[in-house]
Order: C-alpha cells, then sequence, then structure tokens
C-alpha cells in the first residue's frame, strides 16, 4: 500500500485513525502496531514476520546488553547477534541476487556454468526497518538510551507505518518518551493534516509529472545534448519531490497519531557544496551514516589519511544501501570522491571564490551528474548517457526524439521554482503566511483529482 492510493486515501487512513483515537491510552500503541500490520502486509503478508523476528531479536539483544552491564560486562555477544541478524538479513534478501549475478559473470567469462539460482524477493522497506532497529541496539550498548521495557512500544516504534518503508529512519533515542507519552492535540494534528497535503501535492504535481521525461531519455538509445540535460534534470526534480514528499507525508502522518520525527531534507538543491549537500539530503540517511559508520571507523581522529578512507568507505556503503547494482557502488564512490575532495581543499568546496549563486548552480550540476549513475539501469548505460550529456560535437542541440509536454514543461519550471526558491514545508508550517494555505488546499485538490485519472506510482524509495 502507498500513501497516494485511492485505498490509503478513502479508506485505510480514516479507519486506522478511527482505531487509534477511539482506543484508551494504554492500548494507542498496540492499535497503532495493528494498522501497521494491515498497511505492511497488503502487499506480503509473509513479511511481517520477518519484520517481527527482527524486532523481536534486537528487543532481546538490548535486554541482554543492559543485564551484561549489571554484571560488568559490555554484553558485545548480545551486540554481535543484533548486527550479525540485521546484517544478515539484508544481505540475503537484499544483496544475494546482485551477488550470484555478479560471480555467474565472472564464471560465466572464464567459460565455466554459472549458479544456477532461483531469485530473491525484495521485502519492502526491509533497508530502513534494519538500520532503526541496529541504531536501537548499539545505542543501548554505547549507553545512550535505556532499553524499551514494553515489547509493544518497541514493536510500534520499529513498524509505525509512516515511516516504515520509505523512512525518514527515525532512531528510538528520538522517540523513546514519545512511545510511553505523547501529546495529542488539534494543533499537532492539523499541523500534520498540512504537511501531509504538501508531501503529496510534491508527489503527484511534481515527481509524477516530470517521470516520464526521465524515463524517456534514459530510454533513448541516442540523445542530444539537450535531450541528456533535460532527462536529467527531470530525474533530480523527480527524485527529490518523490522521496521529500514521501518524508513530508510521513511526517505529517506521525503528527496525526501524536508523533514528531525527524525533518529529513532542508532545500538540498540550495547547497554551495556537496558537503552542504549532504548535510541538507536525507538527513536520517547522512547522520546515521556518521554516527554509526564514519565515527565507529574512527572518523577524523585518527589522522588525515585515515579519514579520507573512512570518508570513502562510509559513502561506498551508503551507495551500496541504495541498492545491490554497481551503478549504486559508482554513486557512493562519486559523491566519496567530491567530499574528499572538499576536505582535502579545507571543507569547502573547489568553486568556493564563486558568487553564491554560482556556488549553488555548480552544487546542482555536479549533483545531477552523480544521479545518472543513481537512475542508469547499469553501468554501460549510465556511461552511454554521460557521453551524451558532455559530447559537445556533432550530437545536436535539440529535442530530437524526446517528447516534453506542456503539462511536464510547466511541472520542471515549477518544481525548479519550488526547489530553489521557495520557502521549505518546515518554514512555512512555522511562520504560516497567508498566502500558503489557500495555495497549498488548491494544490491538494488538484492532486486529489489527478489521482483519481492515473494509476498508483510508486515511490522511487521503495525499491531501496
Amino acid at each position: 500500500m502507498v500513501f497516494s492510493s485511492h485505498i490509503f486515501l478513502f479508506l485505510f487512513l480514516a479507519a486506522a485513525l478511527g482505531l487509534y483515537y477511539l482506543s484508551p491510552r494504554s492500548l494507542k500503541s498496540t492499535s497503532l502496531t495493528l494498522a501497521s500490520f494491515v498497511f505492511y502486509g497488503w502487499w506480503r503478508p509473509d513479511f511481517i514476520l520477518l519484520m517481527v523476528f527482527s524486532a523481536l531479536v534486537d528487543w532481546t539483544a538490548g535486554a541482554g546488553i543492559e543485564r551484561a552491564r549489571t554484571k560488568g560486562t559490555k554484553g558485545k555477544g548480545w551486540l554481535f547477534l543484533s548486527l550479525a541478524s540485521n546484517l544478515g538479513l539484508l544481505a540475503y534478501f537484499k544483496y544475494a541476487n546482485f551477488g550470484v549475478e555478479s560471480l555467474n559473470a565472472l564464471i560465466e567469462g572464464a567459460g565455466g556454468k554459472p549458479i544456477t539460482w532461483a531469485p530473491v524477493v525484495l521485502p519492502v522497506g526491509i533497508s530502513f526497518y534494519t538500520f532503526q532497529t541496529m541504531s536501537y541496539t548499539l545505542d543501548i550498548y554505547w549507553g545512550n538510551v535505556k532499553r524499551a521495557r514494553n515489547f509493544m512500544d518497541y514493536l510500534c516504534y520499529v513498524t509505525m507505518f509512516p515511516q516504515l518503508v520509505a523512512g525518514p529512519i527515525v532512531r528510538y533515542i528520538s522517540v523513546e518518551d514519545q512511545l510511553r507519552n505523547r501529546q495529542h492535540t488539534w494543533s499537532k494534528f492539523l499541523q500534520g493534516v498540512l504537511v501531509f497535503q504538501s508531501g503529496l501535492a510534491k508527489k503527484i504535481l511534481f515527481a509524477d509529472l516530470v517521470a516520464g521525461v526521465a524515463d524517456g531519455a534514459f530510454a533513448l538509445p541516442e540523445r542530444t545534448i539537450v535531450e541528456a540535460w533535460v532527462g536529467i534534470f527531470a530525474y533530480s526534480m523527480q527524485i527529490y519531490f518523490d522521496f521529500s514528499g514521501y518524508s513530508d507525508m510521513a511526517i505529517g502522518l506521525g503528527l496525526m497519531f501524536g508523533f514528531r520525527f525527524p525533518v529529513n531534507f532542508d532545500s538540498p538543491y540550495r547547497s554551495q557544496s556537496i558537503t552542504e549537500f549532504w548535510r541538507r539530503w536525507h538527513i536520517s540517511l547522512s547522520t546515521w551514516l556518521r554516527d554509526y559508520l564514519y565515527v565507529p571507523l574512527g572518523g577524523n581522529r585518527k589522522g588525515e589519511l585515515r579519514t579520507l578512507i573512512n570518508l570513502a568507505i562510509t559513502m561506498l556503503l551508503g551507495g551500496l544501501w541504495h541498492g545491490a547494482n554497481w551503478t549504486f557502488v559508482a554513486w557512493g564512490a562519486y559523491q566519496g570522491f567530491w567530499l574528499i575532495v572538499e576536505r582535502l581543499a579545507g571543507k569547502k568546496a573547489l568553486w568556493a571564490t564563486l558568487p553564491p549563486l554560482a556556488r549553488i548552480a555548480v552544487t546542482f550540476v555536479v549533483a545531477m551528474v552523480g544521479w545518472v549513475f543513481f537512475r542508469a539501469a547499469n553501468l554501460p548505460a549510465a556511461l552511454s548517457y554521460l557521453g551524451s550529456m558532455f559530447q559537445f560535437g556533432g550530437a545536436g542541440w535539440s529535442l530530437r526524439t524526446l517528447e516534453l509536454r506542456p503539462l511536464a514543461a510547466g511541472a520542471l519550471v515549477a518544481g525548479f521554482a519550488v526547489a530553489f526558491f521557495a520557502p521549505n514545508t518546515q518554514r512555512l508550517l512555522r511562520t504560516l503566511p497567508m498566502w500558503w494555505l489557500p495555495t497549498l488546499w488548491i494544490g491538494f485538490l488538484i492532486a486529489i483529482l489527478h489521482l483519481l485519472f492515473q494509476h498508483n506510482v510508486p515511490f522511487l524509495y521503495f525499491q531501496f
């Protein structure tokens, strides 16, 4: 089930809210958990058991770590159980197909017989909920948080449907108190409605309308320079509004159920360096990678060379986290390269001497080039697309075969204006300017009407 679907908007959400608010305070977490089971199990009910298993292992490991600490030990065995379980699930369900396919390519290249393999089905959201549960046990091990005493509260945290399948990655420490004692007010609920409406409008009126332009450009066997740049610009708008729209909807739904989730986007395309970009883009993931991978590797505490190596490892694994494909490894390497370059340049971009608008423009172009690896089906396709973007001779400067309809062109222009010049959702929610509410409601109504005449379009990050 996805947020931008008829059954979610017109049936499930109303039923879930009704069940939740009719439940007594002591059963609200239970009712939200039951609603989350329905939401997640709508696609594959059997994968609910996998999620509950993961939650049970980590809840048990957290309790084991605390018991070990009372006996004067650190509980490393319990931590190992948690990490081995989570990483093992990710390795099998997300990377087994990739590993076998890569191995078969080497075997066939050497003239051997490939391994016979039944493809593994990837459970939706496994990358997100395993990272959440790992952060829980790691925080207990490091003494940052105490274990959850009530398993139902912890299960509610793991399965909470607003952020279950595509984030933001919510750490237990940030909602620990809210799980036990959260406030339900009309003000918070109405804030949630506004943020949800904003996210749905972003998703449908920007991301979905420009998706066809990006798909068309990447599907062309050959493309002109203009077609290549228009296509990757469209994809840059699509992935931003798709994922930031989902994050807004998740945060808005959280508010409706009394939770405040962390902000996941802070106008990233206005960044003036790639380092700044990663402080603004998918904030919950970048901070997770910093706190649970980069810092434990040594961070910047073991000399400059080790710092650069740690940056490279973090970004390579961050790229691989997004998907089981060499294109994501290449994307992670590309991002790591720019972070290392900026680190060597004194934590600033090579174009730091340019005027602010020029710095933003260059950073955006660098980010767009990286999105080619993120979108392409494989490395040869990515390299072919990059060749179209930078082949400045004989390729043509027109939209030769790429179809750019007026509605999609308008969404590209409007999306550009919103991404670069409009206040973001969090700032608008704080200030509530008079023009925003009627604009939002009109946009939301148009989005609902548009949704009635299109098939459901899954969120891009569902595949990760």
